[in-house]
């Protein structure tokens, strides 16, 4: 039985100290130049992983960040936690009434947005096999790709229009509303495929799986919401400021997901529902939605970003070819859908190419996406680094482009 030992503790100690005061000093420096934070540690990462410092001298590397052993399972086990907390922090984002109140032009933004990405990507994959190396069966594989070009990233997405000043305007709540959809529906799917994949329990009906997703997910919203709005005012008034409400959502975080994981869906479902219901409450303060955001992004994300370095070697599995293919499937599957949606509901040319784009961003929660498809072995080493490429660049590019159309 493995367990921490002196040494173990002080590489871990050690690695996770390191990790936050560069991340935090790469994440800075490429703010100056307009990239995204999660880009620097995900640079970062990739500097101190295989790829650069690996490359450079292994033995060293490999004995300051182990590939085994009792360090890097609490390592794995930091970074789970951190994956779960990001989805917690991206469900309470999502804002029920802002998509409900959009009208048709969200519909059929929504609706567009998530139907043509996901089915062409499943095409893709479906009649071109070729271009895939399958690592998973054939149907699970195209349904994940298919997920994989038409999920946003509701969080990116939100910061890009604030920079803008966009958020309050008509094309930037429609790129909301449909965003909270399609990530919505899509992180449902994925918790769908994982389970798929049989890595997450012993279920074997299918529909069964679909009905515990849609329970769990109705009781959190009705049942859920209701309770967490009853209590909120009492943990406000009653237990310490802001430490109550802190333990106690990151508390419910974890409780939805070790349920989602033990009923054989992926943890990250229960988080993000469970941050659904939590941050939908009336009675959540600003101040508290922004000390939870604040302690999640900058204390555990960096080690889950800086993480995703150390997972393969971005030059040997750079599959030029691969690349191109995501990125451009991704884009002009996501860009034509959403405008298709936004000009059938009624916005004009422009703005509807600006919907388009702004949902194009798929920043970190493509790359998680990514990273637990990888660690279940669902893609390979080389598609796992096409997404990673196309969900930074696609961030980039979101913000200077929807500018464009809507100026």
């Amino acid at each position: 039985m493995l367990k921490l030992v002196h040494n173990d503790i002080v590489i871990l100690l050690a690695s996770i100290g390191g990790i936050l005061i560069l991340a935090r000093i790469f994440s800075e420096l490429g703010k100056k130049i307009k990239m995204p934070l999660v880009m620097g540690e995900i640079l970062l990462g990739i500097i101190l992983g295989p790829t650069v410092f690996g490359t450079i001298s292994p033995e060293l590397c490999n004995y300051i960040f182990p590939k085994s052993g009792a360090a890097q399972i609490a390592m794995d086990g930091i970074t789970s936690l951190a994956v779960v907390m990001l989805l917690f922090v991206a469900g309470m984002e999502v804002q029920l009434q802002v998509m409900l109140k959009q009208g048709k032009i969200a519909v059929y933004t929504s609706i567009t947005s998530m139907i043509i990405p996901f089915g062409l990507g499943f095409a893709t994959v479906w009649f071109l096999p070729g271009f895939f190396n399958f690592t998973a069966d054939k149907l699970v594989y195209a349904l994940f790709f298919g997920i994989a070009m038409a999920v946003s990233a509701l969080p990116v997405i939100t910061r890009i229009l604030m920079d803008l000043n966009l958020f309050k305007t008509k094309v930037g709540m429609v790129i909301i509303a449909a965003a909270i959809f399609v990530d919505l529906i899509g992180w449902i799917m994925f918790s769908f495929v994982l389970s798929m994949m049989g890595h997450q329990g012993e279920i074997t009906s299918i529909w069964f799986t679909i009905g515990m997703i849609i329970g769990f997910g109705l009781f959190m919203l009705i049942i859920g919401r209701y309770a967490i709005n009853k209590t909120l005012p009492w943990i406000q008034q009653k237990l310490s400021w802001p430490g109550g409400v802190l333990s106690i959502s990151l508390g419910l975080c974890f409780l939805g997901a070790a349920f989602t994981e033990y009923i054989g869906l992926h943890a990250i479902l229960g988080a993000f529902i469970v941050g659904i219901a939590f941050g939908d409450s009336v009675y959540l303060q600003e101040r508290e939605r922004e000390i939870i955001h604040q302690f999640v992004t900058n204390v555990f994300a960096p080690l889950f970003f800086v993480s995703i370095g150390f997972k393969v070697n971005f030059i040997e599995n750079f599959d030029l070819p691969l690349v191109l293919i995501v990125f451009f499937l991704a884009v002009a599957c996501k860009v034509f859908g959403a405008a298709l949606g936004g000009y059938m509901g009624g916005l004009t040319k422009r703005e509807s190419l600006a919907v388009g784009f702004g949902l194009n961003a798929r920043g970190a929660m493509e790359i998680i996406l990514g990273t637990l498809a990888l660690d279940v072995g669902l893609i390979d080493s080389k598609m796992f680094v096409a997404l990673v490429v196309m969900a930074l660049i696609t961030s980039m590019m979101s913000g200077p482009l929807m500018k464009r159309f809507v100026d």
